[in-house]
């Protein structure tokens, strides 16, 4: 498939990552992204504004979410702490599970959204919390209950019916499904290619659209106008650096695909609420995250 997030989660032999978001993350606010790999959201604590595939959905705390791979989100947080699971679910394998060769073939959806008023997920919430707790324990033992847990997590899922069929949508999702197709490859070709110029022409092409009809689509799918989208990705990018690596900050802006250092700084500003300089030192005061 065409670029979506290529960071590897866990490793190889156990593909399950943990995060925990807050004001201090660089993916704070979540741009749209997409990933073959499942995610589990909870919120702590705030609100979460999330949209999949151009649904949007208000997260409060206690509420979970499901992204089904291949999903296109992003997120505006409020307030907001929430911890994220991404997994690979081909490691988990059962002989003769049509259950789970659905959701591998994206032929079965999970339910997206469970909200913390409706009692009927009080189960699915206890196991779902065990697993978030073993996986900040780092032995094997907590391995084998994560593994557990993921097994009673979609051991519910299928016994409630909490999916539905992906060929059983209704006639105006052809048109979602190819407008989500499209925004895919402009967020491929933003991402491929944030670390130099990009035109609105450029942008427009990778959607096969007119540059006037593709601003007015790019802001329905995101809620971004689109070089606010690539300036947010490139500050993204850049907290990553700022964090993880030596690099100065007028490196860190040229690799990032700004040419000059204020607007660099200007821009950062904006997004992250604190300069460049104050967000590396906030970091390493705070431990990191």
């Amino acid at each position: 498939m065409s670029y979506n997030e290529l960071k590897q989660h866990g490793t190889a032999s156990f593909p399950f990552g943990l995060y925990r978001i807050d004001h201090t993350h660089p993916k704070y606010e979540m741009q749209h992204h997409w990933h073959t790999e499942h995610e589990i959201i909870r919120v702590l604590e705030g609100n979460l504004y999330i949209t999949l595939n151009n649904r949007p959905i208000t997260a409060g705390a206690g509420d979970l979410l499901y992204v089904n791979g291949e999903v296109v989100h992003g997120a505006v947080p409020e307030n907001c702490v929430y911890e994220c699971i991404v997994y690979t679910p081909q490691f988990l394998s059962m002989p003769q599970s049509d259950f789970l060769d659905g959701v591998l073939g994206h032929t079965l959806l999970i339910q997206d959204y469970f909200p913390r008023e409706d009692t009927r997920y009080d189960a699915l919430r206890t196991i779902t919390d065990g697993i978030f707790l073993s996986l900040r324990e780092d032995d094997e033992a907590a391995q084998y209950a994560v593994i557990g847990g993921f097994y009673r997590m979609l051991g519910w899922i299928c016994g409630h019916h909490a999916y539905t069929e992906s060929l059983s949508i209704r006639s105006q999702d052809a048109y979602d499904r190819k407008s989500v197709q499209k925004l895919k490859h402009v967020l491929s070709f933003i991402r491929g290619a944030h670390d130099r110029p990009i035109t609105l022409e450029e942008m427009a092409a990778a959607a096969d659209m007119s540059p006037q009809y593709f601003c007015t689509f790019f802001k329905q799918m995101t809620d971004k106008t689109p070089f606010a989208y690539v300036n947010a990705y490139r500050i993204e990018r850049a907290c990553r650096k700022l964090l993880g690596t030596d690099l100065s900050v007028t490196e860190i802006a040229y690799s990032c695909g700004f040419n000059d250092l204020s607007y660099f700084i200007k821009t950062f500003k904006a997004e992250k609420g604190m300069t460049p300089r104050a967000f590396r030192r906030g970091d390493k005061e705070n431990g990191g995250n």
